[in-house]
């Protein structure tokens, strides 16, 4: 933890009683917490890769109800894997600032409580799940590896962001083989590639928020890993997340004037790295939730495109 109480104050918390889940009981209130539903970004970013996949595959305006079902499982999914990721991280937890007052660290939910939550989170997600054709589910159910891996990666890897890219990015091949009614087809591949990309440049972004903590605690990161060229690499990635998008929507329709549907996501995220204050505590958080922003532009982009066949 930081000596200096400056620097300890203009941290954000990461559990706060704000909004919707200031009005929740106090018995029930850091089961909220501890799903995170009082940070709705984090399920946004989950969702935005499946309601990618669902636009570009085929007509938006047939496939409404699969983006409703999406919604509840990256809802319940997302809550899942915070869930699963402060069990494991626990202790960790307890040596960063921002982390700390977490309910379990806290001691505000208990460790066998905490573990039911997440089987109700999971049985969820398994509805959802069952909504899907057969090949949607099967892919669905690969993921599990991935999430059970990640907690993990920060402590053998300087690249942790990598493999949430895998996790988060993996709606996009849900998304697409529920459209499909089969295995995602070449441009939903592509797509993947650039959520992968997407996720690693704004997980860098916001890891920047711990760098201090995290070297402290022995928590990796590609904020660490890049240290001062942070926002080359930042720039790098979304460089090709932008490529392979362009791929995506080039093999769905390979016309220059399709391309353009990406030039406002492309302006937004490209934005982020040219206005990013790296040594500024309060800025990587504010470009991280912009890019609730940025997966719409990318969805209009995306259900434009499929739309227009």
């Amino acid at each position: 933890m930081h000596s200096d109480s400056k620097n300890t104050d203009h941290i954000t918390p990461d559990s706060e009683y704000r909004g919707l889940i200031g009005l929740v009981p106090t018995p029930l209130r850091g089961f909220a917490l501890l799903a995170r539903f009082d940070r709705p970004i984090g399920w946004w970013l989950l969702f935005w890769p499946c309601a990618f996949a669902t636009g570009l595959a085929g007509d938006i305006r047939e496939k409404w109800p699969l983006l409703l079902w999406f919604l509840l499982g990256s809802i319940a999914m997302r809550g899942a894997g915070c869930v699963y990721n402060d069990i494991v991280d626990r202790e960790l937890d307890a040596q960063v600032a921002r982390t700390a007052s977490r309910p379990l660290p806290s001691g505000q939910v208990s460790l066998s409580a905490a573990w039911i939550w997440l089987v109700i989170l999971c049985l969820t997600g398994l509805l959802v799940l069952l909504q899907l054709p057969y090949e949607a589910q099967i892919i669905g159910m690969a993921s599990l590896i991935l999430v059970a891996a990640y907690p993990f990666m920060k402590r053998i890897s300087w690249w942790p962001q990598a493999w949430l890219g895998m996790v988060f990015s993996w709606g996009a091949l849900v998304g697409g083989a529920s459209v499909a009614g089969g295995w995602p087809e070449a441009e939903i591949i592509w797509l993947y590639a650039g959520c992968i990309f997407w996720v690693i440049g704004f997980d860098t972004i916001y890891a920047l928020q711990d760098v201090e903590d995290d070297a402290l605690a022995g928590i990796r990161s590609s904020a660490r890993a890049l240290g001062d060229n942070v926002r080359f690499g930042v720039l790098a990635f979304y460089m090709l997340t932008i490529g392979c998008w362009a791929m995506a929507i080039w093999t769905k329709r390979p016309d220059p004037i399709a391309l353009l549907a990406l030039v406002p996501v492309g302006l937004h995220i490209f934005w982020q790295i040219g206005t990013l204050r790296v040594d500024d505590p309060n800025d990587p958080l504010i470009k991280f939730r912009s890019n609730r922003n940025a997966g719409l532009f990318m969805f209009l982009a995306c259900a434009t495109l499929g739309m227009a066949g």
